[in-house]
């Protein structure tokens, strides 16, 4: 199959890249400079310029870019957040929606989108979207679909959980303190933390491409919900540290200001898209997940 890849210079987007080419599929890469391989295609998000004869008849096309939303949100800040998905994810169903043969379209979203603290509440993909900042954000990412929806490609969007991986840059900014004895609950503990490894968010978002019954919002979590007072013992025993440094969540609003919400409120999110298509989680639990996180 032929992907075409905006994100592709990221964590998550290297990581699909490797796991792609491995298995034979072409990969081909949105870039904003110059292309300087014959897997690169140039486009500018910011001004909604991709020429969809450039994309070269794809198979599937995934939307992995967006701005890093774990740093305090200025003003500046959210507005770079938000349009940094948006205009990304507008660009690419403008040209999908171009196309003879319309691609499958998958872009990235946000579990935030369900709100910023939901308590014991079950959320699946049939929940309602919730209200704050995220939750505005992923409102227009994912209705950023529409074109390429209208015109007849099957579109899906992710509502992925905290990707665990040694080599994730929100799990190493987690798992820092435990390496150096200092880790611990966030707040309370209470609160549903919903994660999912990133063996099963690369399967997931295959899985999605290929089922053609998918589509629309689709929960990427574990299908075991975990608390972060569970996942904080979890982690401690398989890096093998202490967790008995709680970090206050009064702490953590000044530090973090409107962000910390994203780790100090509860979303119970279940799979229940993915679960119901068939597909198998090969880390089920928070137990298995870091286990594949750090081997």
């Amino acid at each position: 199959m032929k992907y075409v890849l905006a994100g592709a210079s990221g964590f998550l987007g290297k990581a699909l890249t490797r796991d792609l080419v491995a298995d034979g599929h072409q990969v081909l890469r949105l870039v904003r400079r110059t292309p300087s391989t014959s897997d690169e295609i140039r486009w500018n998000p910011a001004t909604g310029d991709l020429d969809p004869a450039s994309l070269r008849d794809p198979d599937v096309v995934v939307n992995l870019a967006g701005a890093n939303i774990g740093r305090p949100w200025t003003p500046t800040y959210r507005n770079a957040i938000r349009e940094s998905r948006v205009s990304t994810t507008s660009t690419l169903a403008t040209a999908v929606s171009q196309l003879d043969r319309h691609p499958v379209l998958i872009t990235q979203s946000g579990i935030g989108g369900y709100g910023t603290d939901l308590g014991d509440r079950i959320l699946t993909e049939d929940s309602e979207l919730g209200d704050g900042f995220l939750s505005d954000v992923v409102r227009l990412w994912e209705g950023a679909l529409e074109p390429a929806r209208a015109a007849g490609s099957r579109v899906a969007a992710l509502r992925t959980g905290v990707v665990l991986d040694r080599q994730a840059p929100a799990f190493q900014l987690l798992s820092l303190p435990f390496r150096l004895g200092l880790g611990g609950r966030l707040g309370s503990g209470t609160q549903y933390f919903p994660v999912v490894s990133l063996t099963d968010w690369i399967r997931a978002v295959r899985f999605v491409a290929d089922t053609d019954s998918i589509s629309g919002p689709v929960n990427v979590t574990l299908p075991t919900p975990t608390t972060n007072k569970e996942f904080t013992e979890a982690l401690a025993t398989a890096l093998n540290r202490p967790a008995f440094v709680p970090v206050p969540a009064f702490a953590m609003k000044a530090a973090l200001g409107e962000f910390a919400w994203e780790l100090l409120g509860s979303k119970r999110a279940l799979p229940t898209r993915l679960q119901s298509a068939g597909f198998p989680f090969h880390h089920p639990t928070v137990t298995t997940a870091l286990s594949a996180a750090l081997a």
